[in-house]
């Protein structure tokens, strides 16, 4: 490992924050040895649609949480850059001007493998390998699979995949793709906004220091008072 990859960027819409996503972050961490993490909350997620049933929690809200969650590891942080900018986030844009305060360093970009496979799909993916190292995290029983299996199609040319298949690297600009198997927590961000229109507890599911604020959101609110929240 180098010093070229001392800084972890986490992306995501954190809809709501869990404990998951900060596990992940902190295995990561720890599996490269980077300084600190940065949290990087979307504004407006170009890849998911969000319905009157299953609304996006307001940009504002999820910054607030996300600052809350992190706050008491001195390793984690967040930058609102996202959310400053508004509009539909795109990774390409966040790397670039991130990638500008950490240089000569390059950020290492934290993706899990079933949004790797999917890259293909981002806004200008051929720049995306060149801004950043990749750490791409898998669950069991998906680390069973390999970065040869998930490499989207346009990174062919440009990616050599070692023959194991955890590791990769970009032929010009030099970057790393590393495969990390994290642990498993049958934890979703889906998955509690249902527990919460259904009026279920999510305690031990997200932080407890965002339990009510993630609570009190009119966007998970039960079906039954939906839309009643001020």
């Amino acid at each position: 490992m180098t010093r070229t990859s001392r800084v972890g960027i986490y992306g995501g819409t954190f809809n709501p924050i869990h404990i998951g996503h900060l596990r992940a972050a902190e295995e990561v961490a720890e599996a490269l040895d980077l300084e600190r993490v940065i949290f990087v909350p979307s504004a407006r997620p170009p890849h998911k649609r969000p319905s009157e049933e299953d609304p996006i929690a307001p940009a504002a809200e999820r910054l607030a949480w996300v600052r809350t969650a992190v706050a008491d590891n001195p390793r984690f942080e967040v930058d609102p850059l996202e959310v400053e900018r508004g509009g539909s986030s795109f990774a390409v844009e966040t790397l670039r001007v991130i990638g500008r305060k950490t240089a000569p360093e390059l950020p290492v970009f934290i993706i899990g493998h079933d949004a790797f496979v999917d890259l293909g799909t981002w806004r200008e993916p051929e720049k995306l390998l060149a801004l950043a190292n990749f750490a791409v995290t898998t669950r069991p029983p998906a680390a069973k699979g390999s970065l040869a299996e998930w490499l989207p199609s346009v990174y062919e040319d440009s990616v050599a995949i070692a023959p194991d298949g955890l590791s990769g690297r970009h032929r010009e600009a030099g970057t790393w793709i590393r495969l990390l198997e994290i642990s498993l927590l049958d934890v979703s961000s889906s998955d509690i906004r249902a527990r919460l229109r259904q009026g279920r507890s999510v305690r031990y599911l997200i932080p407890d220091t965002v339990g009510e604020a993630v609570a009190r959101s009119a966007a998970f609110a039960p079906a039954a008072k939906h839309g009643q929240r001020t």
